[in-house]
């Protein structure tokens, strides 16, 4: 007698503890997102923390040169996507770092081909650095400017370029997936389209 209600109570427990299982099981949700990084491009991306610049592409350099010249593809924005949101700070780190201080940067110059760029606006209050995604420049003034220029990628060479746009039309889309428009002039003009410039290939040195 004894044995037989052990062995209903094990039974009735086992049944129990079965069903808030697969109860639990439904209601826990994994978080998903997609990205558009490629493996390799994921390992460089995540192999530090956010605060660590990342190795910038020089010309010298024959492997990095040929990713230099590539051209970039898009991405789809995505605020749940960790890669894009570390890389946008990785590469902050890196444009920011006193070893390669300048006022913009490229992903293909850190070694990833997607359309992503960091452009600091000199012309708001504060100078911040502003994440570009897919940015496409649409339209261009006929009338030119002067800039001396030079490249976090391209080591000792500077030169004054005479066929950079006064201003020009930008689309792109924020981080957050918005799409925007605005027209920038003078030296930010300038940033813009060198940064759009090595998202197909192209360094200022083409403009000399």
């Amino acid at each position: 007698m004894k044995k037989r209600v052990y062995l209903l109570i094990l039974t009735i427990v086992i049944t129990v503890s079965t069903q808030s299982c697969g109860i639990f099981n439904r209601e826990v949700k994994t978080v998903q997102y997609s990205s558009s990084f490629n493996n390799n491009e994921i390992t460089l991306i995540m192999e530090a923390d956010t605060t660590t610049p990342l190795r910038v592409l020089k010309t010298t350099n024959l492997k990095d040169s040929i990713i230099l010249r590539t051209k970039c593809d898009n991405i789809t924005p995505n605020t749940k996507d960790p890669f894009l949101n570390t890389l946008i700070k990785r590469m902050y780190a890196t444009v920011a770092d006193s070893a390669s201080l300048g006022v913009g940067i490229a992903a293909p110059q850190v070694g990833v081909s997607k359309n992503i760029i960091l452009v600091q606006r000199v012309d708001k209050e504060g100078e911040p650095f502003e994440a570009y995604i897919n940015p496409r420049i649409i339209q261009w003034t006929d009338k030119k400017q002067e800039c001396p220029e030079g490249c976090l990628s391209i080591p000792n060479i500077r030169g004054v370029t005479k066929t950079r746009a006064y201003a020009v039309l930008i689309e792109y889309y924020t981080p957050a997936g918005e799409k925007k428009s605005e027209m920038v002039e003078g030296y930010t003009a300038v940033i813009f389209q060198h940064e759009t410039d090595h998202l197909n290939g192209i360094l200022f040195i083409d403009h000399l």
